[in-house]
Parts: structure tokens; sequence; C-alpha cells
């Protein structure tokens, strides 16, 4: 496959995948994942005004001790803490265009950990 083909083809799964979060989302802030090969980036948008509320990544969360996974859900206790302390309980997961398995799912392990409603 070339470059562009699979550029199209991860354009076109993360849409689908987001169409189906804004048909479910009623409203609610949305958790949109970015796992890179080193690093995990994890932030909380509001679609409504069109701003991001509350960010985190393993580049700024703490105790980056372990692996890959480990640190992957100490950026979802930290967005969680970031989001309540913005006001918000509740929000919907996006994945985009990542399989929710491995460093995805621990993010989302994280953040209800943490207390936020998925």
């Amino acid at each position: 496959m070339n470059r562009k083909k699979l550029q199209e083809k991860r354009s076109r799964h993360s849409q689908r995948v987001h169409y189906k979060i804004h048909t479910v989302a009623g409203g609610k802030p949305r958790i949109v994942v970015y796992r890179s090969l080193n690093h995990i980036y994890a932030q909380v948008i509001d679609d409504a005004a069109g701003k991001t509320i509350a960010s985190s990544s393993t580049l700024i969360a703490k105790n980056n001790q372990g692996d890959k996974t480990a640190s992957a859900r100490l950026v979802g206790l930290d967005l969680a803490e970031k989001a309540k302390q913005a006001g918000v309980t509740a929000a919907c997961f996006d994945r985009g265009r990542f399989l929710y398995h491995g460093r995805v799912k621990s993010v989302v392990e994280g953040l209800r950990e943490a207390g936020l409603q998925i």
C-alpha cells in the first residue's frame, strides 16, 4: 500500500468512529486518544464550544516508571483529575483509528479508576 492510500484508509476509519461518537454522545465532551510509538496523548474536548478542556500525555504525567501500559494508565488518572477540576464528570471515549486494546484500553481503565464516567 502506498502512503497516500494508507492515509486515506486511516482517515476513513477515524471518520467512521467519529460519526458513531457524535450520534451517541448527546452533548457530552469526548476524550480523544493518540498513540505514538513511544508516547500516548489524551485530551478532553468540548465539541459544542470547540475547545480543549484538559489534556495529558506521558510527556507530562508524573511517575513515568514501568512499561508503556502502566504509563498510559497514569495518563488516564491524570486526565481524569484535570477533567474533574474543569467540571467534567461524564464523557464519551473516541479511540479514533486505534484499537481498544493495550495502551488505549489502559487509559480508559485509568479514567474509570479515577471516577470519570465513560
